[in-house]
């Protein structure tokens, strides 16, 4: 059986508002806890009007007080944006307050555009900074699982509560750098192949022989996809039209709320460059039927060897959305998983 999982961006649909983009996360978070989904991650991103995601460290603390099983986690944080420190603090306590139900995922990109990325990191300079190896290390060594040189500046530092390790760590990419980086630290790793659908096969490949036992011992590999579910081919299709339309008017700089089908299925592209763009959004979102969409997953699965899938479902209408998820659960044959050990009430059963 395969391990499915959620990455959730909170798509801002068309006549709605970001707001409710965030409430329906933790309605999606409840429909995939009962349905049997791992784990539900939460995206930063910044200054897109498609995405309210733009904080999941506060985001994963209302979805874990919100469900019992699923594990909840960053799909990412993007550490560059931030101090190494205050990520080892918020997600230590974010352990503490949920015990054995969260995980830390780590990008390197700014998940914005460039001015917004300098606002973020407050400086042209810190937007230039090539310090992510430096940055990974401090964070390990704050979670408790390294430990700092002995002439490190950082080494009297503690990252509270002292009584609790970072969860589990992963390194997020769409190339063979994170999974480099993802082997050599023994982190597990997870590849957005919603983002380059061809990198995949090489980038978990090179992820497995490079791998050394580290944070984790066996290495792990997370297959991220751009999935939509429909009743059959012809209505997955129409659900469809939304995502790439949004993904147009991003690329073609006029980014917007996430049209709704009506509106994607009238439009006419305006120049060779948006017909180019929408092509390749066809080809990024695996679309279908149950049946349809199970076979090429588990094909995908077969030829990247990855250890478990996580879906991210954009279309206009949330409840088309939660329909999603339950079609791709049934068609994958997924149950719901044994309550989490340790977890505390309120958190977790």
């Amino acid at each position: 059986m395969t391990a499915l999982s959620v990455l959730d961006l909170s798509p801002v649909p068309s006549g709605s508002t970001e707001s409710q983009a965030l409430r329906n996360t933790i309605d999606l978070a409840r429909h995939a806890d009962a349905l049997g989904y791992r784990r539900h991650w939460l995206a930063e991103h910044h200054g897109i009007p498609s995405v309210a995601s733009s904080s999941p460290e506060v985001l994963i603390g209302h979805v874990a007080m919100a469900t019992e099983r699923i594990r909840v986690g960053s799909g990412g944080i993007m550490l560059p944006n931030h101090s190494s420190l205050r990520i080892a603090e918020e997600f230590k306590v974010l352990e503490a307050l949920h015990p054995g139900r969260i995980d830390l995922g780590l990008g390197r990109a700014p998940g914005t555009d460039q001015l917004t990325a300098i606002a973020i990191r407050r400086s042209r300079e810190a937007l230039a900074a090539d310090d992510f190896p430096q940055q990974l290390g401090e964070l390990l060594a704050w979670g408790g699982h390294a430990e700092f040189p002995k002439d490190h500046p950082f080494r009297r530092i503690q990252a509270i509560p002292t009584d609790v390790l970072l969860p589990p760590v992963y390194l997020l990419g769409s190339s063979d750098y994170s999974a480099q980086a993802a082997a050599v630290n023994g982190l597990g790793f997870a590849f957005a192949a919603h983002i380059n659908p061809g990198g995949a096969t090489d980038a978990l490949r090179g992820y497995r022989e490079r791998f050394a036992p580290g944070y984790v011992e066996r290495p792990h590999a997370i297959l991220t996809v751009a999935a939509i579910v429909g009743e059959d081919d012809a209505h997955a299709e129409r659900l469809a039209s939304s995502s790439h339309l949004s993904m147009v008017m991003l690329r073609s700089g006029r980014p917007g709320p996430i049209p709704t089908v009506e509106t994607a299925l009238a439009y006419v592209p305006r120049t060779a460059q948006e017909e180019q763009i929408l092509a390749q959004a066809r080809r990024s979102v695996i679309s279908g039927g149950p049946e349809t969409v199970r076979a090429r997953l588990e094909e995908l699965m077969v030829r990247t060897g990855a250890d478990e899938l996580m879906v991210t479902t954009l279309v206009h209408d949330h409840e088309e959305r939660k329909a999603s998820y339950t079609r791709l659960a049934e068609a994958m044959d997924i149950a719901p998983p044994e309550p989490a050990r340790g977890a505390i009430a309120g958190a977790a059963a």
